[in-house]
């Protein structure tokens, strides 16, 4: 199912910014705006659709409901190519792309949770073969990914922009097929009310008991007994002025049934750090996705601009080179996997060789580094343009190869093995088990944001150099400065890293009460 979705996803963002510049007569600048918010849009959903999994619908009823919604907008999405007249195609065409957006919104953040809740968290052993899980599932996606910029970016620019389309619409409905067969022998969770409620709980009941001592060892504190299907988390001092909402004052003692609003569980309000550590985690790895969101944007038109021949009769579209990113992600899982881990884990001590933080780390420098690797690149190609007189014409290909553009493209797909595959295991790993869906929606809205982002950074780099008189991103790429605006993002990254690595050094990981351990066992997660 989830293959079926990314080949369907990159069937169309890959090339988007094509079909919007050649079919469509949008110029290059709106083009990359309009492709990041439709992206950005696509990745916030998800937090809508998390909430409606994890509070009402359940996760396998939302993945059903949204893929029909999904598969409705892809079906618009062909037909308006097809057949709707030019002068309204753009509008019904935008309708289609949103509306892919709102099915994304519930089948992202419920697919790989439902799938990773189908191991059984009390196996020692399934435990183990989760963390692989997340690696595969992964590649898993980006072969998805890679055959829609091998086929179906071939048939959109070579054959038909319709036939390109139709191909996703069918790759979804047979995945649909597919995974109903599996109907009665999935794992489903059980639904528990809303999530976000037991966390204001504990916010209002802190609030109402911010008069009362910090200092619990003497206190009486409401423990969780009769809470069904809880694994107990081991207590932690961080975020302490949360801990006075588990106090039993005299009007709690006084009343005959708890209110929750005015006392919480020790795991209750454990659960709700858990949120909080997670969130400046979040906004430090923001500026990843505005690195990756320029993939499928000003890298693809560097490449249009290119020798894209591999022989006298044959080009290949500049989309395709994304199968680069693609086959560097599904080889560098498979080292990761079976050749990292085993050797690092043996140096480190831990299981997984290193920590998700330091993966997560080490994916924010690479993207770092491939945004220096594009700036050196796109200054060589601005230099043959000019060398060759071709500076003034914008359509012409100019004597150099595309796969010069290969290294930018391996290098942040070597990003996303360490720090997108680390940010999944993390948003699915440390929140509470009814929050996982929203877990995973929070980290697909660090796509969303960075997309957003991106477009607000084309803005103001192009307005503050249009005011300067030299205008760094325009229709004319051999005129702009492109490299300069890589050097911008490389920037980006680097503050980015290093606010990450503080935030990442007070990170304290989630660790599980064991039977026989005292309530104020604390562990703390190194970066």
């Amino acid at each position: 199912m989830e293959m079926a979705e990314r080949f369907s996803y990159y069937a169309i963002a890959g090339n988007l910014i094509q079909y919007l510049t050649k079919e469509l007569g949008e110029p290059v600048v709106a083009a990359a705006k309009h492709v990041n918010t439709w992206r950005g849009v696509s990745a916030l959903f998800p937090i809508l659709g998390g909430f409606i999994a994890d509070s009402y619908l359940g996760r396998f009823n939302t993945i059903l409901i949204s893929t029909f919604i999904f598969l409705l907008g892809l079906i618009l999405l062909t037909i308006s190519v097809a057949t709707i007249p030019l002068h309204i195609r753009p509008t019904v065409f935008y309708l289609a792309l949103y509306i892919i957006s709102i099915g994304e919104g519930g089948h992202k953040p419920c697919i790989q949770t439902f799938a990773a809740d189908q191991f059984d968290e009390d196996s020692e052993e399934e435990k183990q073969r989760k963390s692989s899980f997340f690696n595969w599932w992964y590649a898993g996606i980006v072969a998805g990914a890679s055959t829609a910029i091998l086929v179906a970016v071939y048939v959109e620019d070579d054959v038909s922009w319709t036939i390109g389309f139709s191909l996703p619409t069918v790759m979804v409905a047979l995945a649909l097929v597919v995974f109903l067969l599996g109907l009665r022998g999935y794992r489903r969770s059980v639904l528990v009310g809303s999530p976000f409620t037991k966390v204001a709980q504990v916010f209002v009941a802190a609030a109402r008991k911010r008069h009362l001592s910090e200092n619990l060892d003497d206190i009486g504190v409401c423990q969780d007994q009769g809470e069904a299907k809880i694994r107990s988390l081991a207590r932690t001092n961080q975020f302490s002025f949360l801990d006075k909402a588990t106090i039993i004052d005299a009007e709690d003692e006084s009343c005959k049934t708890r209110n929750n609003w005015r006392l919480c569980s020790v795991n209750q309000v454990e659960e709700t750090k858990l949120i909080l550590r997670l969130v400046p985690i979040w906004f430090s790895v923001v500026p990843f996705s505005v690195i990756n969101a320029q993939l499928s944007t000003f890298f693809t038109k560097q490449g249009n601009s290119m020798d894209r021949s591999l022989t006298s009769k044959f080009e290949i579209p500049a989309a395709s080179l994304q199968f680069f990113t693609g086959l560097t992600i599904l080889t560098a899982l498979i080292i990761y996997d079976r050749l990292f881990v085993p050797l690092i884990s043996k140096l480190t001590g831990h299981p997984n060789g290193i920590t998700m933080l330091q993966r997560i780390g080490v994916g924010i420098f690479t993207s770092t580094i491939s945004m220096v690797v594009a700036a050196l690149v796109e200054a060589k190609r601005v230099s043959v343009a000019l060398d060759h007189g071709l500076i003034n014409n914008p359509k012409a290909t100019l004597p150099m190869s595309i796969f010069w553009l290969v290294p930018q493209y391996m290098l942040l797909g070597v990003s996303d093995v360490f720090a997108v595959v680390g940010m999944q295991e993390l948003f699915y790993s440390q929140v509470r088990e009814d929050m996982r869906s929203i877990g995973a929606a929070a980290f697909l809205t660090v796509s969303g944001i960075g997309n957003f982002l991106s477009t607000a950074v084309i803005t103001i780099v192009q307005s503050i150099s249009s005011k300067l008189g030299n205008q760094w991103l325009g229709d004319n790429l051999n005129q702009a400065h492109v490299n300069g605006f890589y050097l911008v993002l490389a920037a980006l990254g680097a503050s980015s890293l290093l606010i990450y690595i503080w935030f990442a050094k007070g990170f304290i990981y989630k660790e599980l009460e064991s039977e026989d351990a005292l309530e104020d066992t604390e562990w703390g997660g190194k970066l």
